[in-house]
């Protein structure tokens, strides 16, 4: 596929901001200006004052002196780029690479995407369209090459789409200036009277470079296609995206869930071929006004099973507010793993961890309540009880070490130990009563005690002599001394609770 570039010129893109922040400017004549070397220079002229004479460069006095009246901003020096940066995102529901080009331009690589808009014409008259109804005066073409584009886009017809055929002799027709040159080259061919590029590019080249210096030749060539030139975009494009663009802005729920349905059969056929998986996903969806909703999804493996994607994102559906319509969906698998060969088994004997149907019902569990809310933990080579497990990274991690089951530990452990206070306490015997949150527990049955020290080789401190009691209530606690009892520093602490 022969590759189609737009570039789009914006002729007062500064005064054009400033008038669409404040109408009452519209048919004034007004500039920006910042000083340079002890005087005012002209950064940008309003359409209203180009009328009148005024360019870009001039003295800001003798503005004036051909203006009386003349309204005056001050540049602000990164608003054109802020702007840019901001319209080529807005671009990116046409074409998911888009540049920009500074200072007053956007770059767009718009192979194969022409055809969603019924053509190439209506796809670029959209564009312009939708930017004229912004408030900016834009300047547009079509053509296989960034410099033909950009050359046609400003010395050319505005809207033009230029045909591979026709590049050749468009380019030729147009000045110098079309070229991007520099200006010493192009006062030199100004001088020589070469007025447009067709009176020297039959030259020889060697002529031309010992003249003009490489740069001409360079440009010459990007124009014509002879040379590759790529753009960098403003977003990098993910490996696994589809979009799909609406004739029509979608207002409804319904309409929603048929567009996201679509790209996932798209999106899952492509990543079963890779032998790959979702393990996140995110929807975006461009509305008319510019605002872009967004929802994820997490998988604890990688799943290209589109029905149990879709159930996924369906509560998440309901946040996506379409307001005036949404015009674009975007579907990107922002994470994606290999998916490991499902090993069948002749019988088997309740739900297994590595089981596909477990993983599905955990990403539903977790969808609805929370990532946080669900978590798997493996143990770990420690003593110490804080330490003795560490957090799984996914559902198939494989433990290193067995559980250790010789001794009760409780279902809940406290990340932390906590304080309690206890009376009367025995030597070498659990307390009779402990206090825990303001509310006092008679203990009526014990353990212990189990005594744990501390792994020197990490950490010095205290050893701890844990218990594992019952109140008058039936609830089970566990309980550690820090310290011997004989010393003056021994602490009572609950660690957790049993079932």
């Amino acid at each position: 596929m022969r590759k189609r570039f737009v570039a789009i010129w914006f002729r007062h893109l500064i005064t054009d901001w400033f008038i669409i922040r404040q109408p009452a400017l519209k048919n004034q004549p007004f500039v920006i200006a910042a000083p340079d070397h002890g005087r005012m220079l002209i950064t940008a002229v309003s359409a209203a004052a180009q009328a009148q004479g005024l360019e870009t460069g001039m003295a800001l006095a003798d503005a004036r002196a051909m203006v009386p009246g003349l309204q005056v901003f001050d540049d602000q020096p990164e608003l054109a780029q802020k702007l840019l940066l901001g319209l080529g995102k807005w671009t990116i529901r046409y074409t998911p690479s888009a540049a920009v080009d500074l200072p007053d331009g956007l770059l767009l690589d718009v192979t194969g995407c022409a055809h969603l808009w019924g053509g190439e014409l209506p796809y670029l008259q959209e564009i312009i369209a939708r930017l004229n109804a912004f408030g900016y005066g834009v300047g547009a073409a079509m053509a296989d090459s960034i410099g033909a584009a950009w050359a046609i886009a400003r010395y050319g017809k505005t809207g033009a789409v230029v045909g591979s055929e026709e590049q050749t002799a468009v380019i030729l027709s147009l000045p110098p200036a079309a070229l991007r040159l520099e200006m010493q080259v192009l006062s030199l061919l100004q001088k020589l009277g070469l007025h447009q590029v067709s009176s020297f590019a039959a030259m020889p080249r060697s002529a031309l470079r010992r003249r003009f210096g490489p740069a001409l030749l360079n440009r010459l060539d990007q124009a014509l296609g002879r040379e590759e030139e790529m753009i960098l975009p403003i977003e990098v494009i993910p490996p696994y995206q589809e979009r799909l663009p609406c004739l029509e802005p979608i207002l409804t729920a319904t309409g929603i869930e048929i567009a996201l349905q679509r790209l996932l059969e798209t999106l899952c056929k492509r990543l079963q071929q890779e032998g790959k998986g979702f393990r996140t996903a995110l929807l975006k969806a461009y509305r008319v006004d510019g605002k872009v909703e967004e929802v994820s999804i997490g998988t604890n493996r990688a799943s290209h099973n589109e029905v149990h994607l879709f159930r996924l994102f369906e509560d998440k559906l309901r946040s996506i507010e379409p307001a005036l319509g949404i015009e674009l969906f975007v579907l990107e698998a922002t994470k994606a793993d290999d998916v490991a060969a499902a090993q069948e088994t002749l019988w088997t004997s309740g739900c297994r961890m590595d089981s596909i149907s477990f993983a599905e019902l955990v990403d539903r569990l977790t969808n609805k309540i929370g990532a946080n809310a669900i978590r798997r933990y493996l143990p770990e080579q420690h003593y110490w009880p804080e330490r003795s497990f560490k957090a799984a990274a996914c559902l198939q991690e494989k433990t290193t070490t067995a559980w250790r089951n010789e001794k009760p530990r409780p279902m809940q452990l406290l990340p932390v130990p906590e304080p309690i206070e206890v009376s009367a306490p025995i030597p070498d015997y659990p307390p009779m009563l402990f206090r825990y949150q303001g509310k006092l527990h008679r203990i009526k049955k014990a353990d212990g005690p189990e005594r744990i020290e501390r792994e020197w080789w990490l950490d010095e401190g205290l050893h701890r002599d844990y218990y594992a009691v019952e109140d008058e209530a039936g609830q089970r606690y566990w309980l550690f001394r820090s310290g011997h009892y004989d010393e003056d520093n021994y602490r009572w602490f609950i660690h957790g609770f049993f079932a």
